[in-house]
């Protein structure tokens, strides 16, 4: 079939340059290769992308913008692609744009307890400057290190410090957007109150860039707490027990600020990584840290841990120690991902639910022959398994996709949702309908059709 262009490529490339014209653009195979697939994500991108494009200002994204509309070339929003959903993967012919450059942090403000700053600066450089100040930024995603304030806005993440701190939409006090038409419209405020008009900041928090570009960010900042900071471990004979024990702790007034959890299979995984022996003590570890309430808080947590009939609880207030202690949940996908071919999935479902939960995805486990290692958040009721099967299979076996369809519809039965944290991207936008029924998914799609009627932002990403 004859196609009568009405422009080429190198014009179409020409005029991209010309319209972001402080930007890198890059069109070699070998960068636009690089950059298809997200490292942590599943590999699922295929073709080849349009052009890559690190923009450094405001003007770009909109010149990008421009060229997208006139071209009608998809645009995939990215800062440091770290998504495990592939939510800013490459689409065949699309322009990845890339915010990574802009990366400045334009304010710490002690009195008015907020930081503002660029969509790519990494969340844990943000943490570090406002400790600077005696102030920390709460957000603490596993890929604290390097994953940037943009995407953990724009994928809502959420992490180890959510069961006290919530997720990253309770810091956002306010953002600047560029939207598809290439309007940048200001949204919220630098008030920590704030009930005029619709909130719309939030619609865009975790709206996975397919309303519009994050040019910048406001959020909160939390004093450090006075006293000292108390972590530690306990062990229970399975993950069922752990999980009563973390619901017990959450309703006691104590305020803990992280209750993680892992299983057998991920204690050993994490032993053979690390040289550790903490898999010589039980079936299930409670990694734990209170910041605040003292002693008063650790007895009352060492008096429910025993009722659950903990063992071998250790703790410290050792700075060093508490790192290392730590550092086992951070190192848990490494130690886990070792062992084969692998997804990590992201459910949530309510505190109530979370032993069976946990006895649920054990039993699929057993019933598929799937290899499962189970961690998570379990002081808000955010379970991550992660299914692994041998290198040399390239597919997902048939088996690993059925245990996950089982696992989802498990949790939608028992109130909760299939994205706890890593949003929806393009591996569980089929399911929006599933979790959210008709009706709310139509009204997805017109919000949609709203911001972006030519559907060029991250098409086939966060709603089908």
């Amino acid at each position: 079939m004859a196609v009568f262009r009405a422009y080429s490529d190198e014009q179409k490339i020409e005029y991209l340059k010309q319209a972001a014209p402080n930007s890198d653009v890059y069109t070699d195979n070998a960068t636009l290769a690089k950059h298809l697939n997200a490292p942590q994500g599943m590999q699922v991108a295929t073709g080849k992308l349009f052009a890559y494009v690190a923009v450094s200002n405001v003007a770009d994204i909109q010149g990008v913008l421009q060229a997208a509309r006139k071209f009608h070339i998809a645009v995939i929003p990215q800062t440091t692609a770290t998504s495990t959903v592939s939510g800013s993967d490459g689409i065949d012919g699309a322009i990845i744009l890339s915010t990574a450059k802009m990366a400045k942090i334009l304010e710490v403000n002690r009195e008015d307890q907020v930081a503002v700053v660029q969509p790519g600066v990494i969340n844990k450089d943000l943490d570090t400057a406002a400790r600077k100040i005696g102030m920390f930024y709460a957000p603490d995603p596993g890929s604290k290190p390097i994953s940037a304030v943009g995407g953990n806005v724009a994928t809502n993440a959420g992490g180890m410090s959510t069961v006290k701190y919530g997720a990253t939409k309770d810091s956002v006090l306010g953002m600047k957007v560029v939207l598809a038409d290439g309007r940048e419209i200001s949204l919220g405020h630098r008030t920590l109150k704030q009930a005029f008009g619709y909130n719309l900041t939030q619609l865009f928090v975790g709206s996975e860039g397919t309303l519009g570009i994050i040019t910048e960010i406001t959020v909160k900042l939390f004093p450090i707490p006075l006293g000292t900071s108390v972590t530690g471990v306990a062990f229970f004979k399975d993950m069922t027990e752990l999980s009563k024990a973390v619901t017990e702790i959450r309703a006691s007034g104590v305020y803990p600020a992280m209750l993680e959890a892992l299983d057998a299979h991920t204690v050993e995984a994490i032993d053979k990584y690390e040289g550790t022996h903490y898999s010589d003590n039980s079936g299930a570890m409670l990694i734990l840290r209170l910041d605040t309430g003292g002693d008063a808080a650790l007895k009352a947590t060492e008096k429910i841990l025993d009722q659950f009939n903990a063992q071998n609880l250790q703790v410290t207030s050792d700075p060093k120690k508490a790192a290392a202690i730590e550092k086992l949940r951070q190192d848990m996908l490494p130690a886990v991902f070792a062992n084969g071919n692998h997804v990590m999935e992201d459910m949530a479902v309510p505190m109530s639910k979370l032993a069976p939960m946990m006895d649920y995805i054990s039993e699929v486990g057993k019933k598929l022959d799937v290899d499962i290692y189970t961690a998570g958040h379990a002081g808000d009721g955010n379970v991550h398994p992660s299914l692994i099967w041998p290198k040399e299979e390239k597919e997902v076996p048939e088996k690993v996709i059925q245990a996950l369809q089982l696992m989802f519809h498990e949790t939608l039965r028992l109130g909760g949702t299939i994205s706890g944290e890593h949003a929806v991207g393009m591996l569980k936008n089929q399911w929006v309908n599933e979790e959210l029924g008709d009706d709310v998914d139509m009204l997805q799609h017109q919000i949609k059709d709203l911001f972006d009627p030519m559907n060029l932002l991250n098409p086939k990403r966060k709603i089908d």
